[in-house]
């Protein structure tokens, strides 16, 4: 009778040894994507924060998000390119917190992959752990799984999850908006990390390669494509807490009446005129190559805004100097008005996504040339 032949843990596809380079490898990124607060340092089985840092509040609230990056990963992998793609995981997971007016704290990322190839697996927290630095986000800790079979060699996924605290009386919530707020539209680096199976959809039906060069981008589409995420965390709490922002949208999947309309109050409609701005170039070349209709494509791209803020008229100048001061030229794209004084004949209004119970969007007029 033969001997069966052992079968170790490698055989099967899992290299515990190339997991334990990556993590050597990432060191030096995760230590500087830390805060005061952080207990420990990597290799614990969880990560430890002092929870003492939300003493200051009188009532402190915690507030929690988690997300992934979606198939963007896929452009990252086509083009072998590992080291941006975790500034579009942060920034989807710590500016939803911001969102309601918390400071996000710390967070936790998870990468499944076919293979651990350690560098590959370290320039993707490298990007993670640049992108909490600027956000001023502790990385405490993560995981990294090697699922032969379920994933092929060159794929991963990315997600996470953080945490983030506020005073509960500072909480940014609908009930704070009111008639005659002003809509003040915050630019976004480009498509961020929505709509990605669409986007690769129409490049896909219009034989398009990933180096192939764009005249509208001054660079090839995958370096369009792959553009990160921009990371507003920073700069929205330092606005937050100089002015009297009643709300803010963190414009993703849905697209943008949806999002805002999640922000405001039943009986209020954020009425917002498309002259106000031009999207950049890859909003217009995407929709143009597919054919896309236009409301499907304000459905699923952020069409260059990338944050909304609702705040008094009396606050608007400083808000606009603010934003500008942190390289984010902002404008005024429109107006909070009760619902029935709004003209329905000139669009539709949108309600909000996510099953919230909301106020309306109404997009008007046509976008500036």
């Amino acid at each position: 009778m033969s001997e069966t032949p052992q079968i170790t843990y490698a055989a099967a596809g899992v290299d515990v040894e190339a997991g334990d380079k990556a993590v050597e490898l990432m060191k030096a990124s995760v230590r500087r994507a830390t805060r005061p607060e952080v207990i420990g340092g990597l290799g614990g089985f969880a990560g430890l924060f002092d929870a003492s840092a939300i003493a200051r509040f009188t009532h402190p609230v915690l507030a929690t998000s988690t997300d992934g990056v979606g198939t963007k990963v896929a452009i990252a992998q086509a083009m072998d390119v590992h080291n941006t793609i975790g500034f579009d995981l942060v920034g989807m997971v710590v500016d939803d917190i911001v969102v309601c007016g918390a400071e996000p704290l710390f967070m936790t990322d998870y990468i499944a992959t076919g293979k651990v190839v350690p560098e590959r697996i370290a320039a993707i927290v490298q990007g993670i752990a640049a992108a909490c630095e600027q956000a001023g986000v502790a990385l405490v800790g993560g995981e990294t799984a090697e699922h032969p079979g379920l994933l092929e060699p060159s794929e991963y996924d990315v997600a996470g999850a953080a945490t983030g605290a506020a005073e509960r009386s500072k909480l940014l919530t609908p009930d704070l908006v009111q008639a005659g707020d002003v809509v003040v539209g915050i630019p976004s680096s480009g498509l961020h990390s929505n709509g990605f199976s669409l986007v690769r959809r129409v490049i896909a039906e219009a034989g398009w390669s990933l180096d192939r060069d764009v005249p509208e981008f001054g660079r090839t589409l995958g370096e369009e494509l792959l553009t990160p995420t921009r990371v507003y965390a920073a700069d929205l709490l330092r606005l937050i807490e100089a002015l009297p922002v009643h709300a803010l949208s963190h414009v993703t999947g849905g697209g943008l009446a949806a999002n805002l309309a999640r922000v405001l109050p039943t009986g209020l409609t954020a009425v917002v005129n498309r002259s106000s701005w031009t999207p950049p170039a890859v909003f217009s070349v995407i929709g143009q190559l597919g054919n896309v209709p236009a409301a499907d494509i304000e459905r699923t791209l952020n069409q260059g805004v990338g944050f909304a803020a609702v705040l008094p008229q009396d606050a608007v100048d400083d808000a606009l100097a603010m934003l500008t001061a942190c390289d984010l030229p902002s404008w005024v794209m429109g107006t909070v008005e009760r619902t029935d004084a709004v003209d329905t004949d000139a669009a539709p209004i949108v309600t909000g996504a996510k099953g919230a119970e909301s106020g309306g969007a109404q997009l008007i007029g046509a976008h500036a040339q």
